[in-house]
């Protein structure tokens, strides 16, 4: 099995600009903001979410104490 670090660490610009332009082919380029902003939105709900875990699990500890 293949480590994660060995399958990105083979990956160079040429490779990334082809990835680039199979995606804008695919979605086009009034699209692509869009699927932009969805995943941003999606990150700051995920950072959001661990925060809240975090706080939890801080308020916890201060209760045993």
């Amino acid at each position: 099995m293949l480590s994660i670090p060995l399958i990105f660490g083979s990956i160079g610009w040429p490779e990334i600009l082809i990835i680039a332009l199979i995606i804008l082919l695919l979605f086009g380029a009034k699209r692509i903001p869009e699927l932009m902003k969805g995943l941003g939105k999606g990150v700051r709900n995920f950072k959001d979410g661990l925060k809240e875990v975090e706080d939890q699990i801080k308020e916890e500890d201060e209760e045993k104490k």
